[in-house]
């Protein structure tokens, strides 16, 4: 498997191999603590990985997992990698290839399910490594000296261009978070709006939030599923949402959607994507970080927006090497200043299993074929201008926001 770079590893009997052959590529050492460890790699490559780490079967210095994964996510993609994984790996990933769509069904019970082993885990923690606002999702660098309040910042500001609102709009904000957005819009913006969320702690705080900053009487929360909506909105954006959809549920996101949405309204989707073809989440990934989640390919993607009749009026790729691994970058680095207060929080499992999920996305969006895409939804496409050029001579905000004004 590796063919550029070089891997050390040390086994339990202390004797170390070297594979790669070094110069150009990643360099990373790693130690076996136990001989079973070797079982269960063959078995489960990206699996056996995450948890021998968190577990401390595998041990990886803090500054050696970043390369570790580099090295081998960028050699993944060589053309007989095939077989670098044993028949009985490569079956298994078919397998779970064949039931992904059972596995990511994504019922109302599990959706709240999944959302709560994620989102409600202690509001602490979030605040540790989130910017000022609570985004949770993939800044927008608009300019490269920006921080990590100026990126987010701009990414809502775009957002909100895209949607065109208008003062006393009613809008609909799909997996609201912690509130950032609709309060932004609210304020901003003039609109009126109603967050839904699956995660009680989210709802909690997007309540508060809104309270504290006198705007209850614009913006309302609920903790409801989608599905379960029947009003109509002139604008309705969901921001990370997506990813927790589903397979199975992509026609039913869209056409609820679309059921939602005004004649003259129009829907702003920002999501994680692949321009890749169809694949499996990664196991570890669904197993301890987000259950029932699913990045889509833009293919994916494409044939259930077809089915709904919506138009598909834009639709922008943000670079995910830039915009979302420099996102990522930017938590990693907080949540590690801020290790003192998480040991406080969680034993040193957790921590390596979060720093391993912070790692393990920034590699990915550097190195693979996966960034974020915002796709603009109308049922009539004269309700969005022929050009692009509205983004770019917008809300003094956003100018502001660009120009480093």
């Amino acid at each position: 498997m590796i063919r550029k770079g070089r891997l050390k590893v040390i086994g339990p009997d202390g004797k170390a191999a070297e594979f790669g052959p070094g110069g150009e590529g990643y360099a990373a050492e790693v130690r076996i603590a136990e001989e079973a460890v070797y079982r269960r790699i063959c078995l489960a490559p990206e699996l056996a990985l995450g948890e021998g780490y968190m577990n401390g079967t595998i041990e990886i210095a803090t500054d050696q997992l970043e390369p570790l994964l580099r090295l081998l996510v960028s050699n993944r993609g060589n053309a007989d990698n095939s077989q670098s994984y044993t028949p009985v790996a490569r079956a298994l990933g078919g397998l779970r290839f064949a039931l992904r769509r059972w596995a990511m069904r994504n019922t109302p019970l599990s959706a709240r399910r999944n959302v709560a082993h994620h989102y409600d885990l202690s509001d602490d923690l979030y605040g540790l490594f989130l910017d000022e606002d609570w985004q949770y999702s993939c800044a927008y660098f608009a300019r490269p000296d920006m921080t990590l309040e100026e990126a987010q910042a701009a990414k809502k500001a775009h957002i909100a261009e895209k949607l065109m609102i208008r003062p006393d709009d009613r809008v609909l904000d799909i997996g609201c978070g912690w509130g950032g957005m609709a309060l932004t819009l609210a304020r901003d913006y003039g609109a009126r709006v109603l967050g839904v969320t699956l995660s009680e702690n989210q709802l909690g705080r997007a309540r508060a939030r809104a309270e504290a900053e006198g705007l209850s009487h614009r913006v309302e929360f609920r903790l409801l599923d989608y599905r379960k909506l029947d009003e109509r909105f002139d604008r309705i954006v969901s921001v990370g949402m997506l990813e927790h959809v589903g397979l199975p549920q992509l026609p039913v996101y869209f056409d609820k959607v679309r059921d939602l949405l005004a004649p003259d309204g129009v829907a702003l989707i920002h999501t994680i994507g692949r321009v890749s073809p169809p694949t499996t989440q990664s196991a570890w990934l669904s197993k301890y970080i987000f259950p029932g989640g699913y990045v889509p390919s833009l293919s994916e993607l494409a044939v259930p927006v077809e089915a709904s009749e919506l138009w598909i009026t834009d639709l922008e790729v943000l670079a995910g090497h830039y915009h979302y691994a420099r996102t990522l970058r930017e938590w990693r680095h907080r949540f590690e200043a801020n290790l003192d207060a998480v040991r406080t929080l969680n034993d040193e499992r957790f921590v390596r299993m979060w720093r391993y999920y912070l790692t393990a996305c920034e590699v990915t969006f550097d190195e693979t074929r996966q960034g974020v895409f915002q796709l603009q939804l109308a049922h009539d496409q004269t309700m969005v201008p022929a050009s692009r050029a509205y983004l770019y001579t917008p809300h003094p905000a956003v100018r502001q926001l660009k120009a480093g004004e």
